[in-house]
């Protein structure tokens, strides 16, 4: 009768350590794709360079720089998750919340390619 005491704690130790090992997980892990960040290139052409600049420095009327220190700054220790619904609601600027949740992964990717953070072998999820 005392196995399944011990086996269900064992199961709840195990998810803890699983959602621990997830929340740890950062984007020098890699969180996107090469294939995805090329998907993204071609959006943010689309509906972000005419504001971002075509090398994401930014337009000097509001649109910051995706790229370098304020960049990372603005960022730094926000979730991708907050990233991404900042993202997904505010953008593009003219047209607020018209990307679909996969567009918006695929720029994110895009972006991280652009600051040098790292590719993996899993797409940055939707």
């Amino acid at each position: 009768m005392k196995r399944p005491g011990i086996l269900g704690a064992a199961c709840l130790v195990l998810l803890a350590a699983i959602d621990v090992g997830a929340q740890q997980r950062t984007v020098w892990d890699g969180v996107y794709t090469e294939e995805q960040a090329t998907r993204g290139e071609a959006l943010y052409g689309e509906h972000c360079g005419k504001c971002h600049g075509a090398t994401l420095q930014g337009n000097g009327e509001g649109a910051l720089p995706l790229t370098g220190a304020t960049f990372k700054s603005t960022w730094n220790g926000v979730t991708m998750g907050a990233m991404f619904d900042r993202v997904r609601l505010s953008m593009p600027q003219d047209k607020p919340a018209t990307m679909t949740r996969q567009q918006v992964a695929d720029l994110l990717a895009f972006i991280l390619r652009a600051n040098k953070f790292p590719a993996g072998t899993s797409e940055l999820a939707r």
